[in-house]
């Protein structure tokens, strides 16, 4: 394990708030000792349980303290009960969920509240209906198709082998509960930046619209505590944000400014006015709400933050070949590819500290962005990324059965079933959504290497019409259908290959390198095949590899405007190690140092 998840107690586990584009500053965390069990999903709910389970890590992990798999034919039962702080009174009671793979069933106090089918998003249950003073009890029951399902699942399979890894089942990011007002409460913010126009474009989104036209959304955008603008909109209006000469956001300077967001009755700003004759979505209706005032205190208040910054495609130094550009201006994005595995906890980073060391590990060695491949991080995860300053590509995780996939020479997709087809662009949606305000995702991936690849021109320009803020890549490697931004190859020879010119997308490496070393005493099975693309036994080999490697990624940003390169990857995972990093994190295969020295030249 890594010296992180040695730390991990049931006392210490994920303390912090989940959720930094969201906050109020009550709730309780739920994370620790819950009671498990496993039975056959055709029974009923236990009344005996197995032992206890660490929430949140997934019963597959160390971490859990079981380390048990789940079949599809099992059902994954968890128990704990809480206790409801008396000051909560009168308020609505929300019970969060980071991520529960795959279907699960909530029961409070015996009553169903609900469920939920999904691995990676994040969701919520209102259970103040359900609760009574005193204890309550919680129940949640899980199932997991795992490779015997269609729903996306990154590299879990039932036998991890290669490039494909250890399922993950049940709870496996933080559980929590927030008290919320009654009966109306900010439920979402989003938030896009228009760097353009020196604005940000603000919806806040209500649990249930008011049509009272003296309720309203107050907005202040801060620079630290230092108020920058102001203003009050109609709830359910959009709201533009002025933010006159802004600080961008880069790698190299990752400035982010605060946002308050505040549910607020003022004054009647249309007073003696029939209803049907107050202004509707036009100037005489903002000017309106700019006049009016604010009476008595919030019905409901959440801080959250934001960043100016732009990506976009435009002309590079080759002649018809566009690039990718960050605030206007041409920027190289080199990362690696970035599993987000860990040995004692899998999916589910081991704490804030090893997602943090990562990162800073990425920065100082001379990377600006990463490949979140096939796994959508806890919201920690994109903050920290969002402050420290590292892009993202983030990928839709893969969901496929056998013969849904496409070979590396076929242009023909798979024929997919309906209803693979609709939960696959609900939860991608879904994803879009929940991470929509992290000024550090700059890419949709849409399929990988046609992995359950299917409709790509259609999703890629569905994707785009979503969110025409960030690029979209709707295949990365493999089957390129001519949909999307890019241009995406994949090339793990030892020398790598150049992508073709194209003039109507930016071209890029998406996944190169591959360099192996398995390293003695820092594998995470010494009688796996422990493979590389390339492996090799001392790191004098390694470094020689790497330097020709990235030699040619050099090479194709001078001369052929390559845009981007993903190296596979940052650490070595299961029996990969191709790693920058062992799979502990332990051993660094290449300084540091060397590494942002190899790396300069793509920055020049």
């Amino acid at each position: 394990m890594s010296r992180w998840e040695k730390q991990v107690t049931a006392e210490n586990a994920w303390r912090e708030y989940p959720r930094p584009q969201l906050v109020r500053p009550n709730w309780q965390n739920l994370n620790g000792m819950w009671e498990y069990a496993i039975r056959p999903k055709t029974e009923g709910q236990p009344t005996q349980f197995d032992g206890q389970i660490l929430v949140p890590f997934a019963v597959e992990s160390t971490l859990s303290k079981v380390t048990k798999g789940l079949n599809a034919n099992q059902r994954l039962w968890y128990r704990r009960n809480v206790t409801i702080p008396s000051d909560w009174n009168g308020q609505r009671v929300l019970l969060h969920f980071g991520a529960v793979d795959y279907e699960c069933n909530l029961w409070v106090n015996g009553g169903l509240v609900g469920s939920h089918t999904g691995g990676s998003d994040a969701f919520d249950f209102d259970i103040t209906d359900f609760l009574k003073s005193g204890q309550n009890q919680l129940v949640l029951g899980v199932t997991d198709p795992t490779t015997e399902g269609e729903q996306p699942r990154g590299k879990q399979v039932f036998n991890p082998n290669g490039i494909w890894y250890t399922p993950v089942s049940g709870i496996w990011q933080t559980v929590w509960l927030e008290p919320v007002p009654n009966p109306n409460y900010i439920e979402e913010v989003r938030i896009t930046p228009e760097l353009d126009s020196a604005r940000i474009r603000v919806e806040v989104l209500l649990n249930k619209p008011i049509t009272n036209p003296t309720s309203a959304i107050r907005l202040t955008a801060l620079n630290g505590t230092q108020t920058v603008s102001s203003l009050l909109v109609r709830s359910g209006r959009v709201a533009y944000v002025p933010v006159k000469n802004a600080k961008l956001w880069s790698p190299d300077s990752p400035f982010l400014y605060n946002l308050k967001a505040e549910l607020v009755t003022v004054t009647d700003p249309f007073p003696g006015t029939e209803n049907r004759n107050r202004p509707r979505h036009n100037d005489a209706e903002r000017s309106a709400y700019a006049k009016a005032t604010v009476t008595g205190n919030p019905v409901d208040a959440v801080t959250s933050y934001f960043a100016m910054r732009k990506i976009s495609m435009g002309p590079g130094k080759i002649a018809g070949q566009p690039v990718m550009l960050l605030n206007n201006k041409p920027l190289f994005q080199n990362g690696p590819l970035d599993q987000g595995w860990w040995p004692g906890s899998l999916l589910t980073p081991p704490s804030d500290d090893a997602m943090v060391f990562e990162i800073d590990f990425l920065k100082k060695s001379g990377f600006n962005m990463l490949r979140k491949h096939i796994k959508v991080e806890p919201a920690r995860y994109y903050y920290h990324c969002d402050r420290l300053g590292i892009m993202v590509w983030q990928d839709m995780p893969s969901g496929f059965l056998s013969g849904q996939d496409m070979g590396r020479s076929e242009v023909v997709e798979p024929l997919r079933r309906s209803k693979g087809k609709e939960q696959f662009e609900l939860e991608l949606r879904r994803m879009m959504n929940r991470l929509h305000n992290h000024p550090s995702i700059v890419t949709w991936v849409v399929h990988n290497e046609g992995w359950g690849q299917y409709d790509n021109v259609r999703l890629a320009d569905w994707v785009k019409a979503l969110d025409p803020s960030r690029l979209t890549n709707a295949a990365s490697g493999w089957s390129d259908l001519g949909a999307g931004d890019f241009y995406d190859i994949h090339t793990y020879e030892e020398v790598p290959n150049i992508p073709a010119p194209k003039k109507d997308r930016v071209i890029v490496v998406g996944e190169f390198g591959g360099i192996g070393w398995p390293v003695t005493g820092h594998l995470w099975d010494p009688n796996k095949r422990n493979w590389g693309y390339q492996t090799y036994q001392d790191k004098d080999a390694v470094l020689k590899a790497y330097r020709t490697k990235y030699g040619k990624m050099v090479e194709m940003y001078q001369k052929n405007g390559v845009s981007a390169a993903v190296y596979t990857q940052t650490t070595d995972v299961e029996g990969e190690v191709n790693g920058l990093l062992t799979y502990d994190r332990e051993v660094i295969k290449i300084p540091v140092e060397t590494l942002r020295e190899i790396h300069a030249p793509l920055f020049k």
